[in-house]
């Protein structure tokens, strides 16, 4: 019985249901169709009364109607109709005979005199039939009134549909403007996304598994005297997997599954954003135990009185004052928990983000290099790859990205693979995956002069070899001269380590590697170009961070000013400060140029060596590196093997780091 009442269910949803409009559109055309029925004229040829008197000196005419005194309806006769002069003569159309000529009689005192002239002068197989009538079309007044009337309603049916959300949801209709627009999984439309879907995030997972025991065992928790948190709050930045991490705790907990963006509570009219909160709330008590999930929450949750312009933000601080309320209101034991998510959590109201409204705040942040491994074997299931592909090596290529871009990785090297007609797809069409996202695009039809390529070679030629032979810079990965995206001549793709703190010599080092580019060309050159104002850009930058921000200038002391600027109009430090700190940044940068420049000279024969190549190929790798200019000097050590008392051998660490303790 459920699965025929269930089938039932399915088949009034697929049945097409009726539309009140056709029955407008078929009145409509009949009242247009009649309106052209009872205007024959339209269709008549127009003559003049001499011509009609010849025709009826002729014997042509049949018959005449006068109508309203106004018109003259000329009938001829059927032998008549057969001559060449009258083959423009009207026709009869849906099955009404139709006057063939029409004429304006004047004034009815003459036009009455000649018509009796006419007849008297003319033969008797010539006479015809005259007759005098009156008609009222009374559709045309009506329809004159009735048209304009009928445009302006239609006109306003579309603006308050358009405004209200469109036909066919909650909002569709005027009276439903205050609806919830909140889209609804539950038992007929399930959220498929599971845990085992979500990956790289498992110290989120952890915290928002209990949640789902919330849900599925209530009773567990509220026996002991605990209350079921009210609200989950998910803060991290854009791609980390938020979304699909509330959709995966509803998949899991089977439970209803509201969801809406904060942007859709905000509208023109006054009143409507609260009325949709309290109509979404409404829907979630009668459908506990479920989860309502507000994406981007920032759109409505926003601190109230930070700008000073007066009633711009009334309706939307309304709309927050309304989600504040239902959440204080709702109780614990019903089962109804709001997970939102954010990626600017700096800007949300205080009074939001309080115990009792957002009990759990989770941060998702960029997974490491273990999430990013187990992110690729999530999306490499629906990839056909070579068994050459190995997740952790693209983990190790992909630092600091997250898992939309991971996403977006496999999903280009998959595109590629189809255009170059492979079969399955290798890790060569995964770099080349990764030189788009990195790079951009590559410009085929760009063409560069031989003197500004050999000037670009020399570019990327000098920060590979500073970031080759300096200790503290990151391993590189490849140097490439293709242009690409804009104004990307060419690049030097580098693996930084997973780090959370950074010293000073690792600083100076990539300043160094920065300033390898334009000491390149200094030295072959002895000119420098613009090639290297990205470059200069991050070195200014990261000078003036360790000096203002990082504390690591002797001189200027163990002070940071980081963020001081933003909350006062002036400088938080004097002008001799300012000109000390000025002072030291530039000194920093020239002495890691000179080095740049003294380590590059040292290297020349190596720097000539990587120039060429890079001019012949264009694309060189580490393993290229290594056959061109030897091993990276800076390797870990492998680790020695000792005999064991048991005969097995033992590994045996070269050199052991002493651990950094952090504070």
């Amino acid at each position: 019985m459920e699965n025929n009442n269930q089938e039932n269910k399915n088949k009034n949803k697929n049945t097409s249901k009726f539309n009140a409009y056709w029955i407008y559109a078929v009145v409509a055309l009949f009242l247009i169709g009649l309106q052209f029925i009872n205007l024959p004229s339209n269709t008549s040829e127009p003559i003049t009364f001499e011509k009609f008197t010849e025709m009826a000196t002729a014997g042509d005419v049949d018959k005449l109607e006068v109508i309203n005194q106004k018109y003259a309806y000329v009938y001829l006769k059927e032998r008549a109709l057969n001559k060449p002069e009258y083959k423009d003569a009207s026709k009869s159309s849906f099955g009404k005979a139709r006057p063939h000529y029409i004429f304006d009689v004047g004034p009815p005192e003459n036009f009455a005199t000649k018509l009796d002239n006419l007849t008297n002068s003319l033969s008797e197989e010539a006479k015809f039939h005259s007759t005098y009538e009156d008609k009222t079309n009374w559709l045309a007044p009506i329809l004159s009134w009735l048209f304009p009337i009928a445009i302006i309603i239609l006109v306003w049916l579309f603006i308050m549909r358009r405004v209200g959300g469109g036909a066919g949801g909650p909002g569709g209709q005027l009276f439903n403007i205050g609806k919830s627009k909140a889209t609804l999984f539950d038992q007929n439309s399930k959220v498929n996304v599971t845990f085992k879907d979500v990956a790289g995030l498992e110290e989120a997972k952890e915290e928002v598994v209990e949640v789902v025991d919330f849900l599925k065992n209530p009773k567990k928790y509220t026996a002991l005297g605990g209350k079921i948190p009210k609200g989950v709050l998910l803060i991290g930045p854009p791609g980390t997997g938020k979304t699909l991490l509330a959709k995966a705790v509803a998949g899991e907990a089977d439970v209803p599954f509201f969801s809406i963006s904060g942007s859709e509570f905000v509208e023109m009219f006054v009143g409507v954003g609260a009325s949709r909160v309290r109509d979404l709330f409404k829907q979630a008590r009668e459908k506990a135990p479920c989860i309502v999930f507000i994406d981007e929450i920032d759109a409505v949750g926003r601190a109230r009185g930070r700008n000073g312009i007066q009633g711009g933000n009334d309706e939307r601080e309304n709309t927050l004052n309304q989600l504040l309320v239902e959440m204080d209101g709702f109780p614990t034991d019903k089962g109804v928990i709001l997970v939102a998510a954010t990626n600017r959590p700096d800007v949300l109201d205080s009074a939001l983000m309080r115990p009792g409204r957002f009990d759990r705040l989770i941060s998702i942040d960029r997974p490491d290099l273990k999430g990013r491994e187990a992110i690729f074997k999530v999306h490499l299931k629906s990839i056909k790859t070579n068994p050459e592909v190995n997740p952790m090596i693209l983990s190790e290529m992909t630092p600091g990205f997250a898992g939309a871009e991971i996403a977006n990785v496999c999903n280009e090297s998959a595109l590629i693979a189809a255009r170059r007609n492979k079969d399955e797809v290798d890790m060569d069409d995964f770099n080349y995956a990764l030189d788009r996202v990195i790079g951009g695009l590559e410009k085929k039809n760009k063409l560069i002069s031989p003197g500004e390529k050999k000037i670009i070679a020399y570019h990327e030629a000098g920060h590979a070899i500073c970031g080759w032979f300096l200790e503290h810079a990151s391993p590189l990965v490849k140097v490439t001269i293709v242009p690409r995206g804009i104004g990307t001549l060419g690049y030097a793709q580098y693996l930084p380590k997973e780090e959370y703190i950074t010293r000073t010599e690792q600083l100076l080092d990539r300043m160094c590697m920065t300033f390898g580019g334009r000491a390149a060309e200094a030295i072959v050159f002895g000119k420098i170009s613009t090639g290297a104002q990205n470059d200069l850009d991050q070195v200014t930058k990261m000078a003036y961070s360790m000096v203002a921000v990082f504390g690591m200038n002797e001189k200027v002391g163990q002070v940071s000013f980081y963020g001081m600027q933003n909350d006062s109009f002036t400088k938080p430090y004097s002008e001799e400060t300012s000109s000390m700190i000025d002072a030291e940044v530039r000194g920093m940068v020239n002495a890691q140029f000179e080095r740049a420049k003294q380590l590059l000279t040292e290297k020349r024969e190596e720097l000539e060596i990587l120039a060429r190549q890079l001019l012949e190929k264009e694309v060189l790798i580490k393993s290229d590196l290594e056959k061109l200019i030897g091993p990276w000097p800076f390797a870990p050590q492998e680790i020695a093997q000792k005999p064991s008392h048991n005969g097995t051998p033992e590994l045996e660490p070269q050199a052991q780091e002493k651990p950094v303790e952090e504070e």
